[in-house]
């Protein structure tokens, strides 16, 4: 693994699991995720990973349309690299899933990296009544629901985002999803250093134990050696310990309203800000730098923010 001399924070400002029935403060329309994304930006991420909702229910969508109503705007306040999602909402087709970065064109592009059971029905157990009509089947639905990333869906996403010079961060929700990563590096369709995001806590995906990061990290080091970047992210409660693990370690970090609608136990955080701003704080109280917009570009050699088509 390249030792990350600064750490890049990733936050992930609105996602596709969580309803905003959960929370009052998930950003949904175009102007809350722009002005979410820029006070995350401003409190130290360097990255911003993007989906878009329905500004009425709130419901995931990949519309082009409503990505080119806040990608400008963020782009225009901030200096951070923007991540277009590829993963969408579930239950989505390729073409919708791909649909925005093809159109926008990003310095960087999630990739999901294997297909896999993909359970977040238990969500919403505890809520007894539901804002949106569309909540609880959409929740209810991943208890029989396999979110699909075959190997021709990620060498159809490669090959088409690559070609407009875009890089990846490549989600990998289990340990054979980094064996996946080598197959297409391997093959010569992704280049170093690859950016591998490890996803811990995800019903269906690998749980959200230390040994399991450790573990990850070591295969990584066995198949990549030292061109790649380890950064983590994990579900709910699990969010600040494993970012954290994953910087003592040499990573980088994730975090995000996507991730996890809380700040503390029981406590909501209020905007994606606070939680950039308590794992900030976290990782200087540590001793460890946070890597600019820039140093992350440097590190990641992405095309350059005036290289997109937004």
């Amino acid at each position: 693994m390249r030792q990350s001399k600064k750490v890049i924070i990733t936050c992930a400002v609105t996602g596709s699991i969580h309803t905003p029935t959960m929370s009052p403060y998930l950003p949904i329309t175009p102007e809350e995720i722009a002005r979410d994304a820029v006070a995350a930006a401003q409190a130290g991420a360097a990255m911003l990973h993007l989906h878009a909702r329905d500004p009425q229910t709130g419901q995931p969508k990949q519309d082009p349309k409503l990505f080119a109503q806040f990608l400008p705007v963020i782009k225009s306040q901030t200096d951070a690299i923007l991540n277009i999602t590829t993963g969408g909402g579930l239950g989505m087709s390729l073409d919708e899933r791909l649909a925005p970065a093809k159109s926008a064109e990003p310095e960087v592009a999630s990739m999901n990296m294997g297909s896999f059971n993909f359970n977040i029905s238990g969500a919403g157990a505890r809520i007894e009544k539901f804002k949106h009509d569309w909540e609880k089947p959409y929740l209810d639905m991943t208890t029989d629901f396999i979110l699909s990333n075959t190997f021709a869906q990620i060498e159809r996403g490669v090959n088409e985002l690559s070609a407009m010079g875009t890089r990846f961060e490549f989600e990998c929700y289990d340990l054979g999803h980094l064996y996946n990563v080598a197959h297409f590096a391997d093959r010569g369709l992704i280049k170093p250093p690859f950016f591998l995001q490890c996803i811990f806590g995800i019903l269906g995906g690998v749980g959200a134990h230390q040994e399991n990061l450790l573990h990850m990290r070591a295969i990584a080091d066995k198949l990549f050696g030292d061109d790649y970047y380890l950064s983590v992210l994990a579900a709910g409660k699990h969010q600040m310990p494993f970012v954290t693990m994953s910087a003592l370690l040499g990573g980088n970090v994730r975090v995000g309203l996507e991730d996890s609608l809380y700040l503390s136990k029981g406590r909501l955080a209020t905007s994606n800000a606070e939680q950039v701003t308590k794992i900030r704080t976290i990782l200087e109280e540590l001793s460890l730098e946070i890597a600019t917009p820039e140093e992350a570009r440097a590190m990641l050699q992405t095309k350059g923010k005036d290289n997109v088509a937004f």
